[in-house]
């Protein structure tokens, strides 16, 4: 077995067959590039491993520079680059190039650092810029959303006979079940799902006098727009908190439209999420605002009920 399969065999954990060149049409590195070369790169020769340094530092660099001038970034041969190239799976420069164009496609924070990291200031800048971020968030959903819209969700939602949250992903994953805990205490009948063909399910048996509420950041999740339209063509209202002018916001009965662009720092939360946990809440006050003695009345009883159960206090959070 050559040297580049062996890398290949400890990098993917998959034996290969016959003891030859690794390359695209064997499928190693027919996928995520730089994850190829992040595990490989300790197995190389040491002026592979400079090419491969080169490469992770500026991966924009690699893409548009020329053989001659990797070569001299890296410190070495323009040969060696090839023979890289080689041991990560391509058949040659060009279609190393090809595979770091399309891992690039991802944006440049999930492949470069921020600043600061690893020094004595990064701590700062850190604190600073995560509670910036959220407070950014806030501010944003606070002079995007319409009144007129949110009175809208609360009063159909206030009256209706279910409620269900829909939401895939991560931060519309949270939210919808953030949605099932603000809305069951208001004595409304609510339940959520992440599933895509569970949501499918429960849509279908949804009617007039529900709602749903979909939730999508982006506002192209097929799956939240697809049991989002069932539950339409079976007559339920479907309210979405979502990107303005995105499919789902199109679909909609009420659209409350928000759009918190993402940092440009891969490692930080999204502060989006801040941002529907706000206008859930929002909405959740002025629906319980609608009714304000059956929900006051609910919640005194959930009070009561945790009082008896627990050593807390009358003044704590309702459910800790």
């Amino acid at each position: 077995m050559t040297r580049p399969a062996k890398r290949l065999q400890r990098a993917t954990g998959k034996a290969k067959g016959p003891a030859t060149t690794p390359s695209a049409s064997d499928g190693f590195g027919a996928g995520d590039i730089v994850s190829v070369i992040r595990q490989i790169g300790p197995t190389l020769s040491p002026s592979e491993q400079r090419v491969a340094t080169a490469l992770l530092v500026d991966v924009d660099f690699a893409v548009h520079s020329s053989n001659a001038e990797l070569a001299r970034r890296a410190g070495v041969s323009e040969p060696t680059v090839t023979r890289f190239s080689r041991s990560v799976g391509c058949r040659g420069v060009r279609e190393l190039k090809v595979k770091l164009a399309q891992a690039m496609a991802v944006g440049r924070i999930y492949l470069e650092l921020p600043p600061h990291v690893g020094t004595d200031l990064a701590r700062p800048a850190l604190w600073r810029s995560v509670f910036q971020e959220i407070r950014n968030a806030i501010n944003a959903v606070e002079q995007q959303l319409q009144r007129d819209d949110v009175e809208k969700a609360a009063e159909a939602i206030a009256r209706c006979s279910k409620l269900a949250a829909f939401g895939v992903g991560g931060g519309s994953t949270v939210a919808v079940s953030e949605v099932e805990n603000r809305f069951f205490r208001l004595g409304i009948a609510v339940n959520h799902s992440s599933d895509p063909r569970l949501m499918r399910m429960i849509a279908a048996t949804l009617g007039r006098g529900d709602v749903v509420l979909a939730i999508s950041t982006s506002g192209n999740m097929t799956e939240v727009i697809e049991a989002a339209k069932v539950a339409k063509q079976y007559g339920a209202t479907v309210i979405a908190i979502t990107k303005p002018q995105s499919r789902l916001a199109a679909i909609a009965d009420i659209a409350l439209g928000f759009h918190v662009p993402e940092a440009p720092d891969a490692l930080k939360p999204t502060a989006s999420r801040f941002a529907l946990l706000a206008i859930i809440d929002l909405l959740a006050t002025s629906t319980a605002y609608l009714k304000p003695r059956e929900a006051q009345e609910r919640m005194r009883r959930i009070k009561f009920e945790l009082m008896k159960a627990t050593n807390e206090g009358a003044d704590g959070p309702l459910g800790d």
